[in-house]
């Protein structure tokens, strides 16, 4: 068993427990609690066999609506990335409820707050399975949030659409009430270390990343492509997704003399990082991330303290002074008028997918059931968003995208680069 199956058949046990708690259904004995650890190599891959009620009318299905629902962050570390999520998708569902729905029906999203927490995101699910009915979690936020939550709507047959999370676990393996739309962290940090150890000629990688799930990919992603290539890692730090003080981790680092450090930080502590690096005066070193370290308040840090960040995206941010497709300006600024802030990449993310379920809804008809829903995900082939970017899905591939390019902090703009990432 590989450390990842472990740490998934950890998390369900985990989640397991705790939602079984908070909802009040039982108080689980530690013989009760048990999960076999084959379970993932006998995951179901029949849409009508892994949707509850797949032939009648799911939940979260009216005669007037049509219910989704997320949990998110909307006041925590990485709220910026939560809101504008939660944005992106009001946005094309009121567009599409001004227009009269689809066959009838109007698309409401009910969000809910975790402050990217687990515990937090388990009340959370429980709340939208159980009392509000949802029929599919739609950008649910965070890779440990996500990975705790899963087990338990899978067992209730509800989708996990497009999570804003590039964690490969999100996909793998597979699942038919798996969907994802964007990055993925692991094949990026394997690309960091291949490229700039290997080909720019950088020695002594290290890894900075929270000390969750998501960081831990990070880390096994730039471990498991340094071990390959002979190359060790110099030195590690982790961090709460709270923390706010990096001098130890600077100095740490410095004391290694990394001269590429890569990233499985988010926002707050890329910004916090980046500018201790700044007050300490440490030069000549690479700091390469991903795409949720690839925000614009990153590259905007006032000091020009990421200035020459390198990360890796799935979509390119907006900027109208430079933009020349009408069709993106347009769209920014309708967002910007909205909300009264431009629109960052989780913003377009969220409006496509939006957009993507509609139109998949659309295709259904008034006798919408999940597995009719999933049945017409599979058979999206070459859905171009709004944005230019095409998705592909069929039987067994939900991946949606199946690349990112590298981008980096010019002049506080994300300029994208030549190198791309295929996740074939």
């Amino acid at each position: 068993m590989t450390f990842r199956d472990l740490l998934t058949n950890v998390l369900a046990l985990t989640s397991l427990m705790f939602f079984l708690i908070v909802s009040g259904c039982a108080q689980p004995t530690s013989e009760e609690s048990s999960v076999d650890s084959s379970e993932e190599a006998d995951v179901v891959t029949d849409i009508d066999d892994s949707v509850e009620g797949a032939g009648t009318r799911a939940e979260g299905i009216t005669d007037t609506e049509v219910i989704f629902g997320t949990h998110t962050d909307l006041t925590g570390p990485i709220a910026l990335y939560g809101v504008e999520s939660v944005n992106g998708v009001n946005m094309r569902f009121d567009e599409i409820n001004a227009e009269g729905g689809v066959h009838g029906r109007t698309l409401r999203l009910i969000a809910e707050d975790t402050m990217y927490q687990v515990p937090d995101s388990l009340r959370a699910a429980n709340k939208l399975i159980n009392r509000d009915q949802i029929f599919a979690m739609l950008m649910a936020l965070g890779t440990p949030n996500n990975n705790a939550v899963m087990p338990l709507q899978f067992e209730s047959g509800i989708p996990n659409l497009f999570p804003l999370t590039g964690s490969i676990q999100m996909g793998e393996p597979f699942h038919p009430l798996k969907w994802t739309s964007r990055g993925i962290y692991y094949y990026e940090m394997r690309t960091a270390i291949k490229h700039f150890v290997g080909t720019v000629g950088l020695e002594r990688p290290c890894v900075v990343y929270i000390d969750n799930d998501y960081g831990q990919e990070i880390y096994d992603g730039a471990f498991d492509q340094a071990e390959e290539m002979g190359v060790e890692i110099v030195a590690t730090s982790s961090h709460r997704s709270t923390e706010s003080e990096f001098t130890a981790t600077v100095l740490k680092l410095r004391e290694a003399n990394c001269d590429l450090v890569i990233l499985g930080t988010v926002v707050r502590d890329t910004i916090l990082l980046f500018e201790t690096v700044r007050k300490m005066a440490w030069e000549g070193v690479t700091f390469v991330g991903n795409n949720a370290a690839a925000g614009q308040p990153v590259a905007n840090i006032e000091s020009g303290s990421s200035e020459g960040y390198y990360a890796f995206s799935h979509m390119s941010q907006i900027y109208p002074e430079i933009e020349t497709d009408e069709k993106r300006l347009e769209w920014y600024n309708r967002y910007l008028e909205l909300y009264g802030a431009a629109p960052d990449v989780p913003a377009m993310e969220a409006y496509r997918n939006a957009d993507l379920i509609a139109l998949v809804l659309e295709q259904v008809g008034r006798d919408l059931t999940r597995a009719k829903f999933l049945a017409g995900l599979e058979s999206l082939h070459q859905y171009e968003d709004p944005f230019g970017y095409t998705l592909t899905f069929g039987p067994k591939d939900h991946r949606g995208v199946d690349s990112s390019v590298l981008v980096q902090v010019q002049n506080k703009r994300w300029v994208q680069l030549d190198l791309v990432v295929s996740y074939d």
